[in-house]
């Protein structure tokens, strides 16, 4: 059994990015001169908080973990100066710009980029 501990309620979303698709984003938008503006750095899959540290710590193996309740992430990011909400808001970001520019992910799913990010560390 797997432990399905996450921040807070572990519903919200999460965007994030494997590391080969972030320079490869870099790559993409400073060789396309048809590029300008801003653009979201962040994989097209966005996932829930729960489904990450799910996925994370089975592909590390840990399958015992402690909660971190709102109230505990509360303290934690005062003692550290900084804001709860950092961890516990949801971002549901999507690289709309990234992908009608033609800019086509490696790990566009967060089942396949964990386990990849594992394994080659």
């Amino acid at each position: 059994m797997w432990a399905r501990r996450h921040y807070g309620a572990g519903d919200q979303f999460m965007s994030w990015l494997h590391e080969r698709d972030l320079t490869r984003m870099i790559d993409f938008i400073i060789a396309n001169d048809a590029i300008a503006g801003t653009y979201n750095g962040s994989a097209p899959n966005p996932v829930r908080n729960q489904e990450f540290m799910y996925l994370l710590r089975k592909s590390m193996g840990i399958r015992i973990s402690l909660p971190a309740t709102e109230w505990m992430l509360q303290v934690g990011t005062f003692l550290l100066r900084t804001e709860s909400e950092l961890v516990l808001k949801s971002r549901n970001v999507i690289p709309k710009k990234l992908l009608n520019a033609g800019f086509q992910f490696d790990f566009p799913d967060v089942r396949e980029a964990i386990p990849e990010l594992i394994a080659s560390n």
